[in-house]
């Protein structure tokens, strides 16, 4: 069937060009009839004559033999398995040498088809098989139920008084806002990749149990041989996640022995958590008062504060979450944050005020400083760390002010020089 078809590919390849039979046959020394009888594959053709019909049809000659169109009729081979019995299988032959160009469009729709429902299923599954996920679209759903039951009591047919108006109105800003934030964390979650690294998820699960705790570990202030006792309350489930643990604790032990609990908290309190007071009166390195804040019990006595450390990569090595500010490890991150500032002036203590787009929490101030780790052998290479903390919605300081962002996909901010690609809804 494939070589009697070349004939129908030298017709249709001389149409296509808008050539005449005639001018085609005289141009290669035969008779316009011997050459209808080869284009109505009554013909066969080879050697000189199939080579001088290739010249001046300006084509390969292959392309006009029987294996021209192999690979073509393979992928729609291909295709029609896929969508069994909506194809005239016994056809594919002519149609890959009568239309190469519809063809290889099908062929390519076909693989655009597989390639989004392969992609579907990812998303799926993720829906299914990533908790954090489900967790922050159950929240939005929440939310968004919350809202719709308020709004529908004020547009009721009976009368609402006044201070149960406000409640609601209330009710409503509040769970506005705390959407937009899940908004936020449901799109990092959603576009960040799809494969975590084992080491980023021992980091996560020691993370999850530190944000349980507040990143304070009554345990070790109490006794600070008493890692074996926070690790078995944690129950890590894997042996990186207890040896990410075990290192924390063992930096936590060094910052309480050096900053113990009660005078560091009472002398923060006094200096309104100010860290540069702090590092004048304990003399402290700066990274160690950091960590020591955002360890401090949370409560009434004490404000809500983040922690941010990052090594020269910005890979987020530790992160405590605040109102407003949250990270999700594998999401790409806006670089104006301090954090990364530092890099670039190692040894100073920045202090910057952090606007963000959000309608939610969209102010922040933070300390940021990188330092020098201390090798643990000569010619080993020293590296960097940087650490910030940060203060939600804070009094006002005189401190430079910065805009920064989540990440670019969700940043609604156009005139920015740091932005690496659109946000999600200038493409979707």
């Amino acid at each position: 069937m494939s070589r009697l078809l070349t004939g129908t590919r030298i017709r249709e390849r001389r149409l296509d060009r808008g050539l005449r039979q005639a001018a085609v046959a005289e141009a290669v020394g035969v008779s316009p009839s011997y050459l209808n009888l080869i284009e109505h594959n009554r013909r066969r053709i080879g050697g000189k004559l199939l080579a001088d019909l290739a010249r001046v049809l300006e084509v390969d000659a292959a392309q006009l033999t029987e294996g021209a169109n192999a690979d073509l009729i393979e992928q729609l081979r291909v295709a029609a398995m896929t969508y069994d019995g909506l194809a005239e299988v016994d056809k594919i032959d002519e149609l890959a040498a009568r239309y190469p160009g519809w063809g290889t469009l099908i062929t390519q729709q076909a693989r655009r088809l597989a390639d989004l429902e392969t992609r579907i299923q990812g998303l799926s599954d993720r829906f299914t098989h990533d908790p954090k996920l489900a967790d922050v679209l159950h929240e939005m759903i929440s939310s968004v139920t919350a809202i719709r039951s308020s709004a529908s009591i004020l547009v009721g047919q009976e009368q609402v008084d006044a201070d149960w108006q406000r409640r609601f109105h209330q009710n409503i800003h509040e769970d506005s806002l705390r959407l937009a934030d899940q908004s936020e964390a449901f799109i990092d979650r959603l576009t960040a990749p799809e494969t975590v690294s084992q080491s980023a998820s021992a980091i996560d699960e020691v993370e999850t149990y530190l944000a349980k705790t507040g990143f304070h570990l009554a345990a070790l202030e109490a006794d600070p041989a008493s890692t074996d006792e926070v690790v078995a309350e944690a129950d890590p489930d894997s042996p990186e996640a207890e040896q990410l643990l075990r290192n924390w604790c063992v930096q936590y032990v060094e910052d309480a022995r050096a900053l113990p609990l009660a005078n560091f908290a009472a002398v923060a309190v006094e200096a309104a958590y100010d860290p540069l007071s702090l590092v004048k009166e304990f003399d402290a390195p700066v990274d160690r008062v950091l960590r020591r804040l955002a360890s401090l019990p949370e409560g009434a006595k004490h404000p809500p504060m983040g922690l941010a450390i990052c090594d020269p990569s910005g890979a987020l090595v530790m992160h405590k979450p605040v109102s407003g500010f949250r990270w999700f490890r594998n999401a790409e991150r806006c670089p104006l944050w301090p954090v990364f500032g530092a890099f670039s002036q190692p040894g100073r203590l920045l202090r910057l005020n952090v606007e963000t787009p959000s309608p939610a929490t969209n102010r922040f101030l933070c300390y940021a400083i990188a330092v020098k780790s201390t090798p643990e052998s000569y010619d080993l290479p020293t590296n960097f760390y940087s650490t910030m903390l940060v203060f939600p919605d804070p009094p006002d300081v005189n401190a430079q002010i910065i805009d920064a962002g989540p990440s670019c996909s969700i940043c609604p901010r156009q005139d920015c020089t740091a932005r690496r690609l659109p946000a999600v809804y200038e493409w979707m």
